[in-house]
């Protein structure tokens, strides 16, 4: 049938929770990793809807337009139906962008005056409510989404926040509307485009608000998102959840995972890997920087335990740690010297014959998999809500099981609950 739904990432992770979603719903789902040069590996010919993976969520604005602008393009000459820009459940941005000024290029690109903007993901504790987004139980700009380095967020306001980035005007579409029903959700959009918006932030505080919302949303050619919406979509192509749409070649190999998430999520689960007793190797910035040869010292230390089960190599801190390192190194430099370090680990474990390898936070699977020479993944089972497991072929020709966890996301035992649902299958 062709590429239905074609899917831009704004990072690596974020590509594969939305894939993930995709791939419950029902649809056979090929992530590529950023625009193909010639054409796209032939994965992508046998699947409903391929998403491919920028690393464009913290990249200055006009990189971040054009790299979408480069996978929007090859999307449409693949056949793409509709669009989805994809962004994270916790909305965040600095407030130049780039979700804003992206959203603007492709509606331009699509000749399109409106779509809709909600991170919502209910099943991993990410809700809109009245226009403000929530995680778990508190408010977005009291969570520890207020710390990140990178993209704080200090706003829960998404009317607010995305209005700060674009030039035209923001509205809402309130859960009274969505509890109605997708054709009050449809009056809905058609009163705010009368008005002159462009952009509306939908709430939702239930999967039954996404799926009316991804019924109402059928006829836009462009929607943006978190991964919520994905659960949604599927439906209007007249498919239906089924394994056979997250079936991966059998798994075998060495297991490692590779962390450079500063999250809360992920330094828990750091935490409860490290409490487990199991072997650990703590990246340490400040030895980088200072010319250590880390690389060798943590690949030396994974090849003694390989054999007997998963090892961890880590750079994951708590906030005021990571802020120490950020003062003496600066944060950019500290990002990069921890992220090229993670993705030389990554690859010298694999050349020890891993094959099983979890990845956590976006930045770092986006240089994990730009150092093994990833092309595409196909989407397998789903690990916790919003991280599947996934096949890459590497570029020697073996099978490499993958998973490219959000630094939020995941409960305190993922990496065991990982390796434990590739055993199973």
């Amino acid at each position: 049938m062709g590429i239905r739904l074609g899917a831009i990432a704004d990072d690596f992770t974020g590509a594969t929770d939305l894939a993930n979603n995709l791939v419950r719903a029902g649809m056979r789902v090929v992530q590529l990793i950023d625009v193909p040069e010639d054409g796209g590996p032939a994965l992508a010919q046998d699947a409903d809807a391929v998403v491919i993976a920028l690393k464009s969520r913290t990249v200055p604005v006009a990189e971040a337009v054009d790299a979408s602008l480069r996978a929007l393009a090859w999307l449409r000459d693949a056949g793409a139906e509709q669009i989805y820009f994809k962004y994270c459940s916790t909305f965040d941005s600095t407030p130049a962008g780039n979700i804003g000024p992206v959203t603007e290029a492709l509606m331009d690109a699509l000749g399109t005056d409106f779509t809709v903007a909600t991170p919502a993901f209910p099943d991993n504790g990410r809700t809109v409510f009245k226009g403000h987004l929530f995680v778990g139980d508190v408010l977005l700009s009291e969570s520890g989404m207020r710390h990140h380095p990178l993209t704080p967020m200090t706003d829960s306001d998404l009317v607010s926040v995305l209005g700060a980035q674009t030039t035209r005007p923001v509205g809402l579409i309130d859960h009274t509307v969505l509890a109605a029903g997708a054709d009050a959700v449809r009056a809905r959009i058609e009163e705010l485009r009368s008005a002159g918006v462009a952009f509306a932030i939908a709430d939702a505080v239930s999967n039954d608000d996404l799926v009316r919302l991804g019924e109402a949303v059928r006829e836009l050619p462009l929607v943006t998102a978190g991964s919520g919406l994905a659960i949604g979509l599927p439906a209007n192509w007249g498919l239906r959840p089924t394994s056979a749409a997250a079936q991966l070649p059998p798994a075998g190999g060495h297991q490692a995972i590779v962390s450079g998430s500063v999250s809360v999520a992920t330094n828990g689960q750091v935490r409860a890997f490290l409490d487990s007793g199991r072997p650990a190797f703590s990246v340490d910035p400040l030895r980088i920087a200072s010319g250590a040869d880390v690389t060798g010292e943590a690949l030396a230390f994974a090849e003694a335990h390989l054999a007997q089960g998963p090892v961890l190599v880590y750079s994951t801190e708590a906030p005021d740690a990571v802020r120490g390192v950020q003062s003496r190194l600066g944060a950019a430099e500290a990002g990069e010297l921890v992220e090229r370090t993670l993705a030389e680990v990554a690859r010298g474990l694999v050349a020890r014959g891993v094959r099983r390898l979890v990845v956590a936070g976006g930045e770092t699977s986006g240089a994990v998999v730009q150092a093994l020479g990833v092309t595409g993944l196909r989407i397998g089972p789903q690990i916790d809500p919003g991280v599947p497991w996934c096949a890459a072929t590497l570029p020697d020709g073996d099978t490499l099981h993958l998973t490219l966890k959000s630094g939020n996301f995941g409960g305190p035992d993922f990496f065991s609950a990982a390796f434990a649902l590739l055993e199973r299958s």
